[in-house]
């Protein structure tokens, strides 16, 4: 049955998270009146900190989930990922919101955000990364309208979406290919700056590639996630069929990286012993061949525990390796020094826990989960069960 009225449950976890968005808040408003330097750490030599590495860089990836699940449900018809394709797309969608606010702070004459709209800089990749990003999130809010249309009702304005679905369905899938890879273009052009384990020409390539096997663990963590606090069954056959999707893939990306590294002449600069070497190793064993490991031996994958835990290490490996192109790769040549300030930081958790805030009202609110599951948890709720989150 429709809910009449809108709902959000008030929970000490969640008065926290509340307070953290308006610390963020707070600080941003002052970034904006007294500039980046009050607040950051920011300097010549690392003009891009905290904000562009991870809530940009990493924000994006893992809101990858969004376009590889709409590939692989509404392209490739695997109707049985159709459960988890709603909270895909939400994810994604805050995610990619999220993305853009992490953007807008970054930008040090922040009033002239409008101007890429109208001055366009074709010779910059960073024109079409914004260009791409901006449409992406308004395909992706004209995708949601489709949801949003079952719990608001205009039957007119649904009965258009959904007719033109299809085509923001592609565009959809398009654009973030797109953008994916033309952040990791931005370092094409760091040649001789950003560490040879890192840099390479097709580095746009690793971009989206791991842009896109982080989708379904992305799904896997917050499909449990949110089972748990909604007190839901997991999806687990979902989740453990997945697996072959990210597992294919992840094992591409590690030949692809090898035949690379030995093509370019700087495999060994991988045991020299150095800092950098070992950030690499961990990153190519700890996040890449273990999660491939884990989800190659059945009795893991079709455990929730197993899938869980891979599908971290996944997640984790691309946040990992983002840090490393943005920080450990770039350490050498730039020189100077960045740590995040306490402020940059306290943004940051500003930011995440608005995503969760925004993702439990509207999980609370609209049609998101598998209906069946959906009755379930309104039936314990109607029983007096209370929400943990």
């Amino acid at each position: 049955m429709q809910k009449k009225h809108w709902t959000f449950r008030i929970t000490g976890f969640r008065l926290l998270l509340i307070l953290f968005v308006i610390a963020a808040v707070a600080i941003s408003l002052y970034r904006f009146i007294f500039g980046l330097g009050s607040v950051t750490n920011l300097n010549d030599q690392w003009p891009w900190g905290l904000w562009i590495g991870f809530d940009l860089l990493c924000g994006i990836a893992l809101a990858g989930g969004g376009f590889s699940t709409a590939l692989i449900v509404h392209v490739l018809h695997k109707e049985k990922y159709l459960p988890i394709a709603r909270a895909a797309l939400l994810t994604s969608l805050i995610g990619y919101i999220i993305a853009l606010v992490s953007l807008f702070l970054d930008i040090g004459r922040w009033y002239n955000f409008w101007r890429p709209f109208f001055f366009w800089g074709y010779h910059s990749v960073l024109f079409e990364v914004f260009w791409c990003i901006s449409l992406y999130t308004t395909v992706q809010i004209l995708e949601f309208g489709d949801i949003f249309f079952e719990r608001v009702r205009f039957p007119s304005l649904k009965k258009i979406l959904h007719a033109t679905m299809p085509f923001w369905l592609i565009i959809g899938i398009v654009l973030p290919t797109l953008h994916q890879s033309s952040l990791g273009s931005l370092y094409v052009i760091a040649a001789n700056r950003l560490n040879p384990l890192w840099w390479s020409m097709i580095i746009p390539f690793f971009f989206v590639w791991s842009a896109f096997f982080l989708g379904p663990a992305m799904v896997t963590i917050e499909g449990t996630l949110a089972a748990r606090a909604y007190r839901r069954e997991p999806e687990l056959p979902v989740f453990s069929s997945l697996t072959s999707v990210t597992m294919w893939m992840m094992i591409v990306y590690f030949i692809v990286k090898v035949i690379d590294l030995n093509y370019r002449g700087v495999f060994s600069q991988a045991f020299n012993g150095s800092f950098e070497s070992n950030m690499f190793l961990v990153e190519m064993i700890v996040f890449v061949l273990l999660p491939i490991v884990m989800y190659a031996v059945p009795s893991i994958r079709n455990k929730l525990w197993g899938v869980f835990t891979a599908s971290v290490l996944v997640v984790a490996g691309v946040v990992f390796n983002r840090m490393n192109v943005v920080f450990t790769g770039m350490a050498q040549s730039a020189g100077g020094h960045y740590f995040p300030t306490d402020w940059e930081i306290l943004v940051t958790i500003g930011m995440w826990s608005a995503l969760v805030l925004i993702y439990c009202f509207v999980v609370e609110n609209f049609p998101i989960m598998p209906k069946e599951n959906l009755v379930s948890h309104e039936s314990s709720m109607t029983a007096g069960q209370s929400v943990h989150m």
